[in-house]
């Protein structure tokens, strides 16, 4: 076997279309592009997506990906990062936000998970702990204050009205 005898797969190789061959060819005189028309005429056609000046179905689809406007923001902090407060200190978001455990301007919840080991005697008041951690400080001798913050209350603009604070 060479090159000279290679040949393609019977049925995957088609004639030509030969226009403007006369009418009985089947494609004389207007040769396939039909009367009148934009698409009809020499040298023009339209884009690829061009719908006739309807939306185009690229436009009408949605785009992927979402980003939901009531997300919640969360920042976790684990028990070890706990151990930078002093003993007998109080945790709260803004003991958080002066270690920099947190970013200053940081406006959501904030969960304290089990990870780690907590060597300190704290005072922790958030609004989410798990339940491991939770047990972990008290096993250390400090103690949790929990306290829920319910539905915040927004306006039709979407900005935050307020938000109430209710103690568990």
């Amino acid at each position: 076997m060479d090159l000279s005898n290679l040949k393609p797969p019977t049925g995957s190789r088609h004639r030509i279309k030969r226009v403007g061959r006369g009418e009985s060819s089947g494609l004389g005189k207007t040769s396939g592009r039909g009367h009148k028309g934009q698409k009809s005429r020499s040298g023009s056609g339209v884009r690829q997506g061009f719908e006739g000046g309807q939306n185009p179905m690229l436009r009408r689809l949605p785009k992927f990906g979402f980003t939901n406007p009531g997300r919640v923001k969360r920042e976790i902090i684990s028990l070890t990062e706990l151990n930078a407060f002093k003993d007998g200190s109080v945790v709260d978001v803004q003991a958080l936000k002066d270690l920099k455990l947190i970013s200053a301007k940081f406006e959501g919840r904030v969960k304290i998970l089990a990870t780690g080991k907590l060597e300190k005697k704290l005072t922790v008041k958030m609004e989410q702990i798990s339940a491991g951690a939770k047990k972990a400080i008290e096993t250390a001798g400090g103690s949790v204050e929990e306290f829920v913050v319910s539905e915040n209350v927004v306006s039709e603009s979407g900005k935050l009205k307020s938000k109430k604070t209710v103690a568990k």
